[in-house]
């Protein structure tokens, strides 16, 4: 799986940032492997023109998924770290579902044969 960081000039984009982030999503997405090709990250600080506020960076992740639409999920807190964190537990729940509802859907069109009684 291939994670890559994309950040605006107000957040923190250097190698230690990347690794953190392949950290974090290797370790929540790690049963998905084979499911997610690509993870990016954007990082972004919502604040930056008011240097008064406190940091709010945002983090958005997109999962490339084999044979699905891509699953987006956004989070937003005080650091990177924290942001990098919640976005990469709710892209975790999102796969789930998604890959429940994909699982649930190719299961229902299949056709199923029909009941032979064999006792006879």
């Amino acid at each position: 799986m291939q994670v890559l960081l994309n950040t605006d000039p107000h957040v923190d984009g250097r190698h230690t940032m990347a690794e953190h982030l392949t950290s974090v999503v290797n370790d929540a997405l790690s049963r998905f492997k084979d499911q997610v090709t690509r993870v990016e990250a954007h990082l972004a600080d919502a604040h930056s023109h008011e240097k008064t506020s406190p940091d709010e960076i945002h983090c958005t992740l997109e999962a490339r998924l084999v044979g699905m639409d891509a699953v987006v999920v956004k989070a937003h807190a005080d650091t990177a770290h924290q942001a990098i964190q919640l976005a990469a537990g709710k892209l975790k729940r999102a796969i789930t579902s998604d890959l429940e509802k994909h699982d649930s859907k190719r299961g229902a069109a299949r056709p199923t044969a029909p009941e032979v009684d064999l006792s006879a």
